[in-house]
């Protein structure tokens, strides 16, 4: 593996062990940082970044994997195990008791119909282990409860707290001020083929588990979809906001700042539509004279079309009385030349009478 990566695939490795998760802000910023080219505009060289990490990490069964964090919507990515046999399960630090203790926990709030995707701390304190007993049997003693292993019965409530707090410190849950548990990053990363497997309802939109999602009103219909889903469903999609399979109306109000969001992305379509016809109107009304260009009120084109006409005619009458004059001028010399002529002849028959 050391030989097929190079120095900034192993500082990517390297944080995301040692510090965890990392959102994909944080990586791309890290990924910019490493390799001066901005993820952004270069997807397809940071795809490929991701893929020649995985084809190392292969070999040990690991995998650099994305997933989306259903209580905020945002992207992270980190490195899982993709292997969930016994041996693997040797290689964590939780004991037996503790990884039943979580299991309750992941399914206490899978199964909430709400999909609400919490659980308050003093209910999962309060989580009975015993469900969680195929953990230490084997196949035989499925169910039986007289075969409940002691270290289960005797999981203790500050066992359970003290549990709490390790699964929170690792990121496998999330515990707010308020008591109330979400699951952390590391499930929504590792946990994907064990929500398939246990039949966790799924988004209608993405097919992802949907563990945080809104749900139908209708009682009887069991679609749901997560937030961010839901916005891309009714939003971009300019459907009907009803449900995609009952057809029940669907409340969905778009925030403030998407509402905002939303006219700032229309108003460039809608400028441009104005420019076009604008264009086409000007195009329609274009005249051949340099003064005109840029003019796009159809009076003011009038009133330089009238103003060009009278300068026009002002231009032709003052030609024509130039012409007038000069060819008034030569009709006058002319005339008075035939008089002159006229009276010669006359005198001239005069003497010869």
């Amino acid at each position: 593996m050391s030989s097929a990566l190079s120095w900034r695939h192993h500082v990517v490795v390297q944080s995301l062990l040692s510090r965890g998760p990392l959102s994909e802000k944080d990586l791309h910023a890290m990924f910019e940082e490493l390799t001066k080219r901005n993820p952004g505009t270069e997807r397809q060289l940071f795809d490929g970044f991701i893929l020649k990490i995985n084809k190392a990490l292969s070999c040990a069964n690991f995998e650099l994997r994305a997933c989306i964090n259903q209580y905020d919507g945002q992207v992270y990515y980190g490195v899982v195990n993709t292997v969930s046999d016994e041996h693997s399960k040797l290689g964590t630090k939780y004991s037996v008791p503790q990884i039943a203790f979580y299991k309750a926990i992941i399914e206490a709030i899978v199964q909430d119909a709400s999909a609400k995707g919490v659980i308050f701390s003093l209910h999962a304190l309060n989580l009975s282990l015993d469900s969680q007993v195929t953990i230490m049997t084997d196949q035989q003693s499925q169910g039986s409860q007289s075969n409940v292993p002691s270290t289960l019965k005797n999981f203790s409530l500050s066992q359970k707290e003290k549990t709490l707090n390790e699964l929170v410190q690792d990121q496998w849950l999330n515990l707010t001020t308020e008591g109330v548990i979400k699951l952390g990053l590391k499930s929504f990363l590792d946990l994907r083929s064990w929500f398939r497997n246990n039949d966790v309802p799924s988004c209608h939109v993405c097919n992802e588990a949907g563990i945080k999602a809104e749900v139908c009103q209708n009682e009887n219909c069991t679609v749901r979809i997560h937030k961010y889903c839901l916005k891309q469903f009714f939003l971009q999609g300019k459907v009907a906001k009803v449900c995609p399979s009952c057809g029940t109306s669907w409340p969905y109000t778009v925030p403030k700042e998407e509402a905002l969001q939303m006219e700032d992305d229309s108003e460039p379509r809608q400028s441009q539509r104005v420019t076009r016809s604008d264009r086409n109107r000007r195009s329609a009304n274009r005249v051949v004279d340099n003064d005109e260009v840029g003019c796009s009120n159809q009076d003011e084109l009038n009133e330089n079309r009238e103003i060009q006409n009278g300068n026009v005619l002002v231009r032709k009458r003052r030609r024509l009385q130039r012409d007038n004059a000069e060819t008034g001028g030569s009709g006058a010399s002319q005339s008075s030349a035939a008089i002159s002529g006229l009276r010669r002849v006359t005198r001239n028959s005069a003497r010869l009478k």
